[in-house]
């Protein structure tokens, strides 16, 4: 082995690096690399023209903000209530408790397409739901506001699953010491138990608003699907394929890749620099 290939991985007494590696980006690539590359190529066969005017025009910009506002807003509401379900589940114990944890992966399970009609069964204006918000002038179905809805959902366990783990390994004597050393419940939350969590609900955040982005069937049917109101962007991507426009349809997936990756990866490094900060600290 050269020193050159010394210099670029770290030394390992295991055996079969060439090989792992390689089955490694001969999976990488089969599976992300050369799909995401057909994907810029097709976008690209519109045409700088064409690819401009495609991204921005209205149909696409409404699309992507509600995709993206709303995800965002989802994954912030998973991450306040989902830490607040994980620390119910974590710190008590109740009856039925098994029985609310395992109710809590059910959205994995669910087919999305059973997920939105039930959604949309529920909080439509005769639903049980919406019914009871209709006098107080709210609407639910067929609104925004029902994208938020189908994505909190979806997301929810993203962040339960991510946080639980963590704080059932925080032992409650920390809490309690903090306690006997004067620290209020406010400042016990702010400084000992939130620190150590921060990173797992972070990547509860992440994967949350990853799979609202990306949601289809949930949505569709107590979105409304209403151009330039509640239509979202997957759902865009595919009335330009029924209509045989397949460049079109790249273009909107490029949009999308290209501003998850950059979201993603703005809340990857405030994770590494909370990381770091408190590593330091």
């Amino acid at each position: 082995m050269t020193a050159s290939v010394r210099r670029w991985r770290e030394p390992s007494i295991l055996p079969g690096f060439g090989l792992s590696f390689g089955i490694l980006l001969a999976a990488l690539s089969l599976i992300v690399i050369i799909p995401l590359a057909a994907l810029f190529v097709k976008a690209a066969s519109a045409g700088p023209g064409g690819f401009w005017a495609l991204a921005s025009s209205p149909r696409t910009l409404a699309a992507l903000k509600l995709s993206f506002g709303a995800s965002l807003i989802a994954a912030a509401i998973n991450a306040v209530f989902g830490l607040l379900i994980a620390w119910v589940l974590a710190r008590y114990e109740f009856p039925f408790r098994r029985l609310i944890d395992a109710a809590v992966d059910l959205p994995f399970a669910l087919p999305t397409a059973v997920a939105g009609i039930s959604l949309a069964a529920i909080y439509a204006e005769n639903g049980w739901v919406g019914a009871l918000l209709k006098p107080l002038g709210i609407k639910v179905g067929y609104t925004p506001l029902g994208v938020v809805v189908a994505l909190v959902f979806i997301g929810l366990p993203f962040v339960v699953r991510s946080v639980q783990p963590v704080l059932e390994e925080v032992q409650a004597d920390v809490e309690e010491a903090a306690a006997l050393l004067g620290a209020g419940r406010l400042r016990t939350i702010v400084q000992v138990i939130l620190p150590p969590v921060l990173p797992a609900l972070l990547t509860g955040f992440v994967l949350a608003f990853a799979r609202a982005v990306g949601e289809y069937g949930s949505v569709i049917f107590i979105a409304g699907n209403l151009p330039m109101v509640s239509e979202i962007a997957p759902l865009l991507i595919v009335i330009r394929l029924e209509q045989f426009d397949y460049a079109g349809a790249a273009v909107v997936g490029v949009l999308m890749l290209l501003a998850s990756f950059l979201l993603i990866l703005a809340i990857n490094l405030l994770q590494a620099w909370g990381s770091r900060r408190l590593g330091h600290g």
